[in-house]
């Protein structure tokens, strides 16, 4: 099989293309011919040195896959054999080749292509905890996206006017027309303008009852700002930490040092509420994901659930798949193709 490894931190020059041996399924294992890979975040912060659950370099990262079933380690799954799925790895997803449990593997509809299905698990899952399963978005309230335009915040979207929420979400204005094509009711630049008092006029100066918010530090007390009565903050990354080398490490250090404090008695007199999540840290609860699972399959059946592939890169080109998410250039996901 070939695999992408991070060499060491740093650039996206530590990035190789490596020839191993397949992997072999154990029991309850099934090994899939990877069609397609997602890129995450996560990755990007994981070759910069600054993922603290990344494996230890030299590693393999990627959480996500989709492709063809092609072997089992026993009869009992032996029913996969053939079938085209998509996956959630514990790393291991920059590979042609992965071995998961089968608990992990669920059946790809037929309306997806494999890059379409490998946009699925991370981004889908992310929004869709943030919104429904911790944010009780309800269809008479509004909702916050940050980074409107990126893998989450598309599937964010798609879940929002799935409850009948009002949305808002902050982008760059090259990005504004493809949103409100998508359904975003208002698209707020971040870059040019100050986002949190066009959101207070926006809402009449009341703020909006759910923001969710992958940029960390200082950005989260803002967020938290634009909360209404009864308003909960959904905090799902540090992306502002982002950047090589020593500047990265001081950038998360600032991020830290930013990262404001909520206490109860504060969010008690403000009946306000604040959490957090992060997805990897859930692999103990393999059911409660399924079910999350089960429910977005079944939005790809009724057509609420629409991931939007921006661009697929080859293995050979993960240098340049890593540049373009930095820059900011994508909308939506951003996905790897392992074929020759």
């Amino acid at each position: 099989m070939r695999q992408i490894v991070i060499t060491r931190s740093g650039g996206v020059e530590v990035l190789k293309l490596q020839e191993k041996p397949d992997p072999v399924p154990g029991r309850g294992q099934a090994l899939i011919r990877v069609k397609a890979s997602g890129i995450n975040f996560a990755d990007i912060l994981a070759r910069q040195g600054l993922y603290p659950d990344a494996p230890k370099m030299p590693c393999v990262v990627g959480y996500e896959v989709a492709g063809v079933v092609e072997a089992v380690g026993d009869d009992s799954v032996q029913n996969l054999v053939g079938k085209s799925a998509l996956a959630m790895t514990r790393f291991g997803g920059y590979s042609d080749a992965v071995v998961v449990d089968a608990k992990q593997i669920f059946e790809k509809p037929d309306k997806l292509s494999f890059e379409e299905a490998a946009a699925i698990p991370v981004n889908y899952l992310t929004a869709y905890a943030l919104l429904v399963v911790m944010g009780s978005l309800q269809a008479d309230e509004a909702v916050l996206i940050h980074n409107a335009g990126g893998g989450v915040g598309l599937a964010a979207l798609d879940i929002a006017k799935k409850i009948g929420a009002r949305t808002y979400g902050t982008a760059s204005p090259s990005k504004h027309e493809f949103l409100k094509a998508r359904g975003l009711d208002h698209a707020i630049d971040y870059r040019t303008q100050d986002w949190l008092p066009v959101l207070k006029d926006l809402t009449n100066g009341r703020g909006v009852e759910l923001v969710i918010d992958p940029l960390g530090g200082g950005h989260w007390k803002k967020s938290y700002k634009a909360l209404r009565t009864t308003g909960r903050l959904g905090m799902f990354g540090i992306s502002t930490a982002s950047a090589n080398g020593l500047k990265g490490k001081l950038r998360m250090l600032k991020a830290a040092v930013q990262t404001p404090f909520f206490h109860p008695f504060g969010l008690l007199n403000r009946n306000k509420g604040v959490f957090g999540l992060n997805l990897g840290h859930m692999w103990h609860e393999g059911e409660k994901v399924a079910g999350w699972v089960r429910v977005l399959m079944e939005g790809v059946q009724d057509g609420w659930v629409r991931p939007h592939v921006d661009k697929a890169f080859s293995f050979e080109q993960a240098g340049e798949a890593h540049t373009y998410i930095e820059s900011r250039r994508n909308t939506g996901k951003v996905v790897l193709t392992p074929s020759r």
